[in-house]
């Protein structure tokens, strides 16, 4: 398939709106959504945040499916503390249906991925074509479906983030993963047009390092690609050590981490002010409500 076909083929395959298009608030209720968690950078806490988030949507009476896209390095069962398995390769090898094939807490759905299947190593199959197809027979039984893509600028990560409704690209504040962010969103922008992306910063240690990322961000973005990042907020740097934070995301006790992906959820989905006004029709500056404090 030639670059142009591929980009004909992810464009006919995407919802009746997406950032580049004319948002139409009046089918928005009855529209499934898909919001692809991607990152430049590997190890910026992209999966916890696509399980925060998700739980967050849930808890706001939202029905949610997430599909761990790295289909053969799984993080979201460990993160979970679920035993991994082989779901992802059954699914696609027919073993199994679809439901059979997700982890279920309430209304909070999960496909994961394999971990190290050699049958699926040495499956010569697209699996951004195959994650697509899922979410065409099955999105409509949901409200949300993130994805939690690779980390990087691999083909599959940028077709799936091309195709999702909704991008949030989650950057932490140092310069290597500023600039890999950049990177994935230029490549968007020059593949498929893309030019509107949604920024969370995790691991904040301050406000002003908080606004020198969204700054930075924003400015180049603006600059060379003529394209708009809209703000979500920060996430505070908690340090612990990772496996009590792990236990703490599969906890239902409610966390300081809980607090700002709350935020950032509502943010989204804030249906006071109009679904998304906030978000479409205005550039979101960092604000009060962003203000995170320094970490002593």
């Amino acid at each position: 398939m030639s670059k142009g076909e591929l980009s004909h083929w992810l464009m006919s395959q995407r919802s009746d709106f997406g950032p580049s298009e004319k948002l139409n608030l009046n089918s928005i209720s009855t529209k499934k959504r898909t919001i692809a968690i991607a990152s430049g950078k590997g190890g910026v806490g992209k999966t916890t945040a696509s399980l925060m988030l998700a739980k967050e949507l849930v808890e706001s009476g939202n029905k949610v499916l997430v599909i761990d896209c790295d289909y053969n390095l799984s993080n979201t069962a460990v993160k979970l503390g679920l035993p991994l398995s082989d779901n992802f390769y059954s699914l696609l090898s027919m073993k199994k249906d679809f439901s059979e094939c997700l982890h279920k807490e309430g209304d909070l759905h999960l496909l994961s991925g394999c971990n190290g299947n050699s049958d699926l190593f040495d499956t010569n199959f697209e699996h951004d074509k195959f994650i697509i197809d899922v979410i065409h027979e099955h999105g409509d039984e949901y409200d949300f479906i993130l994805l939690d893509c690779p980390a990087g600028i691999g083909k599959e990560t940028v077709n799936l983030a091309a195709y999702a409704d909704y991008r949030f690209m989650i950057v932490n504040p140092d310069r290597s993963s500023i600039t890999d962010t950049y990177a994935l969103i230029k490549i968007l922008k020059n593949k498929y047009s893309i030019s509107e992306n949604h920024l969370v910063v995790n691991r904040v240690s301050s406000q002003k390092q908080y606004l020198r990322v969204v700054k930075s961000l924003m400015d180049t973005v603006s600059t060379f690609l003529e394209g708009n990042v809209r703000v979500l907020g920060p996430v505070k740097f908690i340090n612990i050590p990772v496996d009590e934070f792990d236990k703490g995301l599969r906890g239902a006790e409610k966390s300081s981490l809980h607090k700002y992906f709350s935020k950032i959820a509502s943010k989204f989905t804030d249906e006071s002010t109009g679904l998304f006004e906030n978000i479409i029709n205005s550039n979101v500056k960092p604000s009060v409500e962003h203000e995170v404090q320094p970490t002593v």
